[in-house]
């Protein structure tokens, strides 16, 4: 899973430079608004299946309020949707660690390796109770919520919160300066892993229906206009979940 920056133009990197908080840098973001097609040789051509190619089927509108946003929104943290007996917190480390001791039985993981960590590309301990290692939202909960999530009935937003298609194991200090971001305000450190978080998060709003500003998606083909073979993910989690979980 170890994995690679359209143009803003000079204002609008000037104000993400401005109001940004994110291990990438300002002078990474300059790399994402360079030019078309991260080179000299004009736009990529985007291959059949590729996220290149799904981005371009989103649709593009403003950001709307945050007003309502709450994470109980989402129903509970880690609510066990696939109905494994396991919570969803512990499925996803167990899918992204190495070496993994569990603490009790085959769910509850005591530690484990976070091996080239997807954004910073260091090696991280896990050990339970110790604040190293997050979940990741790829497609942030807020920035759902002000991107289509808030017109949706409770189901669907609590498989969105579980969904392993939006979910990845990281450093949690990377993690928790992303904030809210999107692709346009925030990209991981670690370059090499950079196309498939974009993939990730493009694949996300395509499969529940989310919203990018005009930013976010010329920031998207910036950065997988150097991967233009990149594959757009699959998950085949439900967009619904089961009927006995609730949110408010």
């Amino acid at each position: 899973m170890r994995h690679k920056a359209g143009p803003l133009g000079a204002v609008g990197t000037a104000v993400l430079c401005g109001v940004l908080l994110t291990s990438a840098g300002c002078s990474d973001l300059d790399e994402v608004t360079a030019g078309e097609g991260g080179g000299s040789g004009g736009p990529a051509t985007a291959a059949h299946g590729s996220a290149l190619a799904a981005v371009d089927s989103l649709t593009v509108k403003g950001r709307a309020p945050k007003t309502g946003y709450a994470r109980d929104r989402f129903g509970s943290a880690w609510a066990d949707t696939d109905s494994n007996h396991c919570d969803t917190r512990d499925d996803v480390l167990k899918r992204d660690l190495e070496d993994v001791r569990y603490k009790e039985g085959k769910c509850v993981i005591a530690r484990g390796t976070l091996t080239d960590d997807p954004y910073s590309g260091k090696t991280i301990r896990f050990t339970r109770g110790a604040s190293t290692i997050d979940i990741d939202h790829l497609v942030s909960l807020s920035d759902a919520w002000q991107k289509g999530a808030q017109q949706w009935d409770a189901s669907k937003r609590i498989a969105l919160a579980n969904d392993p298609l939006n979910l990845l194991a990281v450093s949690s200090g990377p993690n928790r300066s992303k904030g809210e971001g999107d692709t346009a305000t925030w990209l991981p450190a670690n370059k090499g892993y950079r196309c498939t978080y974009v993939a990730g998060q493009v694949a996300v709003k395509k499969k529940y229906g989310l919203w990018v500003t005009g930013a976010e998606r010329a920031a998207m083909r910036k950065v997988l206009s150097t991967c233009p073979d990149q594959k757009l993910p699959a998950g085949d989690a439900p967009t619904s979940a089961p009927a006995r979980f609730h949110a408010d």
